[in-house]
C-alpha cells in the first residue's frame, strides 16, 4: 500500500503553501481560517451522511464573510467500539476529513471539509456532552439517528417509554442520560434551569414532517421527566421540516483505499457522495442560523410537498428495489438498476402507482425528477450497496410506502408492487437470496418470535408485524388477493418471476 501522509491541520497547512507555491492539489482546500471557527451548531450522529450532507453546507457558509460561530462539533452516542474508533480518528485528524464526489458521467472531484470543529463521544464522556449542548453558543442542534431512534409506537405516533434503555434513564436520575432524546432533554432542561434560550432542533433523517416527529419524540420524553419542562419546551422550542437528499455509501476498507488514491491523503474518515446534494427547510429558527440561502439550501414553506415527491418517489423506490435485488442476487444499486426487470418495476411503480397521486411543489417537474432519479440510482461510481438500503425495512416501509397503498386501497387501485414489496421483505427476512448466497439481515424493529413467523409457511405473517399490522391490509379483500396470488409465484418460480408478474399488464 502506498504510504501517504496523514490528512491532519499540518498537512492542511502544507497543502496551502504547496498550492501558494502553484503546486496543483488533487483536493480542494477550506478556504477560511478553521482557527476562527467556533461551534454554534452541535450534531449528534456524525455518520457519512452527515459528513456529506450538512457538514458540506456549513463548510460552503463558512467560506462566506461573518459566519465563523457556525461550525459544527460533533456528539456520538453509541458505545460501540466502532464508534470510539471514529471519536479517535477525528481528534487524531484535527476532526478534517475528505469529500469525494462522484457524477453518472465519472467525472469526480475531491475536497477537505473543515467544517467540524469538535467532537465528543458521550459514552466515553457523557458530562463533555452535556456542557456542549447547554454552552449558550450551541444555537442549533441537528440529528442523523436513523428512523427507527425516534421511539413512536406504531398507531399512537406516541413516544415508548417503555423502551428498555429509555426505561433506564427514567429510572436511574442519579446519572447522566445515556439515550438520545434522554440526552437532549437533559440539556434542555439545564438550559431552562440556567438561564440560556433553547437550541432549534432540526432533524436530517428521512422522514415525514421529521421536524415534528423529533418534536413528539423530545415532548414525550420531556412529559415522563417534568410536565412543566415539557410545557416550556412546547412554547419554546422550534423543530423546523426538513426534505434532506444525497445518497451517501458506506465506505470499507478497499472503498477508502480507492478514495484517498484519488486525494493522495491517508484520510481514516474519507467519505463519498453523488454529486445531487439537496437540502429544503422551513425558515424558523429564532436562535439564529448560517446564511445557508446563500450555498444551496432551499427555504421553503412547502417542505411537505417537497417531502412527498422525495418521500413517495426515491425513498420508496430505494426500498421497494432493496429486498427484491437482494433476493434476485444483485449487491449494489447500479447493478439493480442494469437488470430490465428492477428497472421495469421502478418506472411502472413510479409512472402508475405514485405519480398520479401526488402534486409536486411549485416550479417543480415530476417526470424530470423521475427521471434524475433513475439516473442517480444507476451511477456506477457511487456503488450504494442494497444491503445498505434495504437494513431497517420495518421501520423505513411504513415512512414511504403507507400514503401511497391507503390511497390506492381507498381508490381501488392496482395493489400489486406493495403487495411484492411486503412479499419481498419477508422473504429478505430469511437471509438468503435465490441463489442461496447468505447475507446479514439488520431488522432492530422485528423480534425473534415475529421474525420466526415470518420465515415460516404463512405469507400473510408479514402483515401483522407491528410496523403493518396498522394498515389492515389483511382485512383488504383486493390487497389479499394479489397478495396471496404473488406469495404462490414468488414460492414456486422465485422473486425475478413475482417481479415480472407484478409489472405484467392487468387482464
Amino acid at each position: 500500500m502506498t504510504t501517504r501522509p496523514r490528512l491532519t491541520a499540518d498537512q492542511l497547512a502544507t497543502a496551502r503553501g504547496s498550492a501558494a507555491g502553484g503546486r496543483s492539489q488533487a483536493f480542494a482546500l477550506p478556504g477560511y481560517d478553521r482557527s476562527a471557527v467556533t461551534a454554534g451548531i452541535v450534531h449528534i450522529g456524525v455518520g457519512n451522511f452527515h459528513r456529506v450532507h450538512e457538514a458540506v453546507y456549513v463548510d460552503r457558509c463558512l467560506h462566506l464573510p461573518g459566519q465563523e460561530q457556525w461550525g459544527v462539533h460533533g456528539i456520538g452516542l453509541v458505545a460501540a467500539a466502532a464508534s470510539a474508533a471514529k471519536a479517535a480518528d477525528l481528534a487524531e485528524q484535527d476532526h478534517l476529513y475528505s469529500v469525494t464526489e462522484f457524477a453518472p458521467d465519472g467525472s469526480h472531484s475531491s475536497r477537505v471539509i473543515g467544517a467540524l470543529v469538535g467532537y465528543s463521544h458521550a459514552p466515553a464522556d457523557p458530562q463533555a456532552a452535556q456542557d456542549r449542548l447547554a454552552a449558550p453558543s450551541t444555537r442549533i442542534v441537528s440529528l442523523t439517528i436513523g428512523e427507527s431512534t425516534y421511539n413512536l409506537a406504531e398507531g399512537s405516533g406516541e413516544f415508548d417509554l417503555g423502551l428498555p434503555a429509555v426505561a433506564a434513564d427514567l429510572r436511574e436520575r442519579d446519572r447522566l442520560p445515556r439515550t438520545v432524546f434522554g440526552v437532549l432533554v437533559a440539556a434542555l432542561a439545564r438550559r431552562r434551569a440556567e438561564g440560556t434560550a433553547p437550541f432549534t432542533m432540526i432533524s436530517c433523517d428521512n422522514l415525514r414532517g421529521n421536524g415534528d416527529t423529533t418534536r413528539r419524540a423530545v415532548l414525550g420524553y420531556a412529559r415522563a421527566v417534568d410536565p412543566g419542562l415539557a410545557h416550556w419546551i412546547e412554547d419554546e422550542v422550534s423543530f423546523p421540516n426538513g426534505m434532506v437528499d444525497r445518497i451517501a455509501p458506506q465506505v470499507d476498507a478497499a472503498r477508502r483505499e480507492e478514495l484517498n488514491a484519488i486525494t493522495g491523503l491517508d484520510d481514516r474518515l474519507a467519505v463519498l457522495g453523488e454529486d445531487h446534494l439537496q437540502w429544503v427547510l422551513e425558515d424558523r429558527f429564532p436562535a439564529g442560523r448560517p446564511r445557508w440561502e446563500e450555498v444551496g439550501v432551499t427555504f421553503s414553506d412547502e417542505v411537505a410537498r417537497y417531502e412527498a415527491v422525495k418521500g413517495r418517489m426515491l425513498n420508496a423506490s430505494h426500498v421497494l428495489m432493496s429486498h427484491l435485488a437482494v433476493l434476485m442476487g444483485h449487491r449494489y444499486v447500479h447493478d439493480a438498476l442494469a437488470d430490465p426487470r428492477v428497472y421495469r418495476l421502478l418506472r411502472t411503480f413510479i409512472d402508475v402507482d405514485v405519480l398520479p397521486l401526488i402534486t409536486g411543489p411549485a416550479g417543480v417537474s415530476l417526470t424530470d425528477y423521475r427521471d434524475r432519479i433513475l439516473s442517480r440510482f444507476a451511477n456506477p461510481a457511487v456503488r450504494d450497496q442494497l444491503l445498505r438500503i434495504a437494513s431497517d425495512g420495518a421501520a423505513k416501509i411504513p415512512v414511504f410506502h403507507t400514503v401511497t397503498v391507503r390511497t390506492q386501497v381507498e381508490q381501488g387501485l392496482d395493489l400489486r408492487r406493495e403487495a411484492l414489496l411486503l412479499l419481498g421483505f419477508r422473504r429478505y427476512l430469511r437471509g438468503v437470496d435465490d441463489r442461496g448466497v447468505a447475507f446479514d439481515v439488520h431488522e432492530p424493529l422485528v423480534s425473534q418470535q415475529d421474525l420466526d413467523a415470518c420465515r415460516g409457511s404463512d405469507p400473510r405473517a408479514v402483515l401483522r408485524l407491528p410496523s403493518f399490522s396498522a394498515l389492515g391490509l389483511e382485512q383488504v379483500p383486493s390487497f389479499v388477493e394479489v397478495f396471496d396470488e404473488l406469495a404462490v409465484v414468488m414460492e414456486r418460480d422465485g422473486v425475478a418471476a413475482a417481479v415480472e408478474q407484478a409489472c405484467s399488464p392487468r387482464g
